[in-house]
C-alpha cells in the first residue's frame, strides 16, 4: 500500500457513506495478566446506536494515523504448511469469504486467542474485529456526472483490527441537582480508550485497485517501535524495516565506504541527489505503475559519485553492504533516509548552542578554525537578529 491508498479508505471511516460499508463488528475482552477471553459480543455494525458508531469509526481511523513504515508497516506473510490450520492469512481470508456469522466469529476468536497466548498485558484490552466492503469509483472524467461515476466501482471486502486498553475513571466530586448536596461519585465501569487505539491491521493491503492477500497492513503502538513478537507470532509475518532502521542502515553503509567524516557540502549533495529521486516520483504519482524510490548498491554507489565523493567503487559499495547488512542486493527506500525538506529537520549539536536548519541549507554550515579554536560559520544572507537586536559583523568589533 501507499499513503495515497491509505489516505484515501481512512478518510471514509465516517457516518452516512456508502464507499464503506461495514456489516459486522466483533469485540473481545480480555483481562489483564489473562491467557483466556474474558466476554466477547458479536452483532451486526448497523445495529449499534450512533452515537457508538461514531466513536468505533473515529477509533478505527485512528488505526490507520501515521506514516507507512514508522507507524503503519506492510507485512508479507510467511508460507503456510498445508496443516496449519491457525495461519492467521488462512483465518482472515477465510472469515472475509464466508457468509456465516457464526464461522467469521470463530476465525477472528482463533486470532484473539493467539493475542492472548502470546503475551500479557499490563492493563485489560479490547479487541475489536469488523469487515465490511470498500467502494473505490473509477476515474472520473471531465464530461462525467457524479451519478454516472459511482455507475463502476472497485469493491475490496476488508477486515481491521482494533487494539484497545482500558482504565479505571477516577473519583470525582459532583453536585447533585436533585437532593442540592455534593456527593463523591465513584465509578467502577471500566473505559475503553478508543481515542488512542495501542494496535492493530487492516487485510488484505491493496495499492490502488488490486487487493493483495499476500500482505496485511500493520499499527504499531509508537512510532518506530513495531512489536516484532506480535508479528511474527500472531500476525504469522515475515521481519520487517522500519523508517528509522533503513535510515541508520544508509548511514552506515555510507560510513563503511567513505569513513566517518564528511564536510557540509558533500552531505548536503547527498541529500539533494535522493531528495531528487522523490520529487520525480511525485511528478508521477497518478502513474498506476508508481513504486517508491529505492536504494540498492548500483543507486548508493551513483548517488555518492554525483555528490562529489572521491575513489567510490562498485567493488567497494557492494563490500560496504555486505558488511552492515550482509546482503548486497538489499534495498533502501529513498524516503526513509533523508531529512523533511519542509522543515528544519537537521540537527545541529554543540556544547554551546542547538541549531535546526532545513536540509537545502546545509551547505551554508561549515566548521572552520578561527583563531586556534574551532568554530562553527553559518553563511547568511541577511541581517542576524538575536533578541531583538541586530548582530554586528565580527570585524566592527575589532
Amino acid at each position: 500500500m501507499n499513503k495515497k491508498d491509505i489516505a484515501v479508505i481512512r478518510k471514509h471511516f465516517k457516518m452516512d457513506t456508502d464507499l464503506l460499508k461495514i456489516a459486522d463488528i466483533y469485540n473481545v475482552y480480555i483481562q489483564q495478566e489473562s491467557s483466556e477471553i474474558y466476554h466477547e459480543e458479536s452483532r451486526s455494525f448497523s445495529l449499534l446506536d450512533r452515537e457508538q458508531q461514531e466513536l468505533f469509526l473515529a477509533n478505527f481511523k485512528k488505526v490507520l494515523g501515521g506514516k507507512l513504515d514508522v507507524k503503519l508497516f506492510e507485512v508479507k506473510f510467511q508460507c503456510q504448511a498445508e496443516e496449519q490450520t491457525d495461519h492467521t492469512q488462512r483465518l482472515l481470508y477465510e472469515g472475509l469469504q464466508t457468509e456465516d456469522i457464526g464461522e467469521w466469529k470463530a476465525h477472528m476468536q482463533q486470532i484473539a486467542l493467539k493475542m492472548v497466548q502470546d503475551k500479557q498485558y499490563e492493563k485489560d484490552m479490547v479487541v475489536t474485529f469488523i469487515r465490511g466492503n470498500y467502494n473505490k469509483t473509477t476515474k472520473r472524467n471531465p464530461d462525467e456526472t457524479e451519478i454516472d461515476v459511482r455507475d463502476e466501482v472497485y469493491t475490496t471486502p476488508f477486515i481491521l483490527c482494533s487494539m484497545n486498553q482500558t482504565e479505571l475513571p477516577k473519583s470525582s466530586l459532583v453536585f447533585d441537582f436533585v437532593e442540592k448536596e455534593f456527593k463523591s461519585r465513584l465509578v467502577t465501569d471500566p473505559v475503553i480508550k478508543l481515542a488512542s487505539p495501542i494496535g492493530g491491521f487492516l487485510f488484505p493491503s491493496f495499492t490502488d485497485n488490486a487487493a493483495d492477500i499476500h500482505h496485511i497492513l500493520y499499527a504499531a503502538s509508537k512510532a518506530n517501535k513495531p512489536d516484532f513478537q506480535f508479528i511474527e507470532n500472531v500476525l504469522n509475518g515475515n521481519e520487517i524495516m522500519t523508517a528509522e532502521e533503513d535510515k541508520a542502515v544508509f548511514e552506515e553503509i555510507v560510513k563503511a565506504v567513505i569513513g566517518d567524516e564528511v564536510n557540509s557540502k558533500t552531505l548536503a549533495n547527498v541529500y539533494d541527489e535522493i531528495n531528487s529521486m522523490l520529487v520525480v516520483d511525485e511528478e508521477y504519482e497518478d502513474d498506476e505503475e508508481e513504486s517508491m524510490p529505492t536504494l540498492n548498491a548500483k543507486e548508493v554507489e551513483r548517488v555518492l559519485k554525483a555528490s562529489g565523493v572521491k575513489d567510490v567503487s562498485t567493488e567497494k559499495v557492494e563490500r560496504a553492504f555486505q558488511q552492515v547488512v550482509e546482503d548486497r542486493t538489499y534495498e533502501m527506500k529513498a524516503s526513509h533516509i533523508i531529512p523533511s525538506y519542509a522543515s528544519k529537520s537537521i540537527k545541529i549539536s554543540t556544547k554551546v548552542a542547538n541549531i535546526s536548519i532545513s536540509p537545502q541549507d546545509l551547505r551554508y554550515v561549515k566548521e572552520v578554525n578561527y583563531n586556534g579554536k574551532r568554530c562553527l560559520l553559518i553563511e547568511v544572507e541577511e541581517d542576524t537578529m538575536i533578541e531583538g537586536f541586530k548582530l554586528l559583523p565580527e570585524e566592527l568589533l575589532e
